[in-house]
């Protein structure tokens, strides 16, 4: 079904959402969910009323009630915050439709017409079994990614590393002695990778994380407000082809966040204004936790949302 002009009154059983104006250049609204807070049977059945008859097919097909539940919320998410960025007209978060690019990576499939102008607007999802998010930008690819601090990693992290890192990244993990800091420095520096090449609309298979390298440029140090007004201040995030190390990819703006004290967030956004010279321009965020239909909470700068490495301004 192809998306057109709707009234709010989708359903006597859906109270509205709350409308949000478009991301302005630069910025990048960030949405997450804590599926643990979603408890009401009646609220899912809701959610459900919202997939498509193949997304509903296609989680009903999954085994166990959690792993049916978080993909339920994961589309549920991403209709409902898409339905938000209204233009000319009320988008009814049932009517989008969805397609892929040739690497699986998701997009809306606006219908035009006379009376409706689709927003230039860009989004990617991510999901662990405890938190799933939405990023949204317009006119700029972006590409999420989350995984949990206390996430288990079953192999050797030195050993693991060596197959899917680039000697630049290895020998930084090697030169951690303490296993749990080696530990969250993997897990941080597989968000980044996983963000870059979504951001991309790429995937691990079409391009494997030993083709590039992250790293952190200290020489270069932006400010940023934390809760009490207080100032830290974060390295820059650069990425490095590793079979050409004079070729930076410096057309984007790559953030590392924690967020709600539990998991580490990367957020890739492809940024023509550093093309331009303009490379001080830091990324305008604004992080929202939400529970659809119930409530959305701006939790911007409070402790919810730490920035640990890019230039980010809240």
């Amino acid at each position: 079904m192809n998306i057109r002009c709707f009234q709010r009154n989708f359903s006597s059983a859906l109270p509205p959402l709350v409308p949000i104006q478009l991301p302005s250049p630069r910025e990048t609204h960030f949405w997450y969910i804590l599926p643990d807070e979603v408890k009401s049977v009646a609220l899912l059945n809701r959610y459900s009323e919202l997939l498509s008859p193949c997304e509903r097919e296609n989680v009903n097909r999954m085994s166990g009630d959690q792993l049916k539940k978080r993909a339920l919320l994961a589309r549920a998410l991403v209709r409902t915050t898409i339905a938000r960025y209204q233009t000319n007209c009320e988008i009814n978060p049932r009517s989008l439709k969805f397609k892929k690019n040739i690497y699986g990576k998701p997009e809306v499939e606006w219908h035009k017409d006379d009376n409706f102008s689709p927003p230039p607007l860009h989004f990617n999802i991510s999901h662990t079994s405890s938190m799933i998010a939405c990023g949204v930008t317009i006119n700029a690819p972006i590409g999420i990614d989350v995984e949990e601090k206390q996430r288990k990693l079953k192999n050797d992290i030195i050993a693991f590393a060596q197959r899917y890192f680039s000697p630049y990244e290895i020998k930084l993990l090697t030169s951690i002695s303490d296993p749990e800091v080696r530990r969250q420095e993997f897990i941080k520096l597989w968000t980044l990778k996983e963000a870059y090449v979504k951001a991309l609309g790429k995937g691990f298979s079409a391009m494997p994380f030993k083709t590039f390298t992250i790293q952190f440029r200290t020489s270069t140090l932006r400010r940023f407000h934390l809760p009490g007004n207080s100032v830290s201040e974060a390295s820059e995030v650069i990425v490095e082809a590793s079979n050409d190390p004079g070729n930076l990819t410096n057309n984007c703006l790559v953030a590392l966040l924690e967020v709600a004290g539990s998991h580490y967030a990367a957020i890739c956004v492809e940024n023509d204004e550093i093309v331009r010279g303009e490379a001080n321009t830091p990324m305008k965020l604004t992080v929202r936790k939400t529970i659809p239909f119930v409530e959305d909470v701006c939790v911007s700068g409070t402790d919810a949302v730490l920035p640990l490495r890019g230039k980010i301004e809240q």
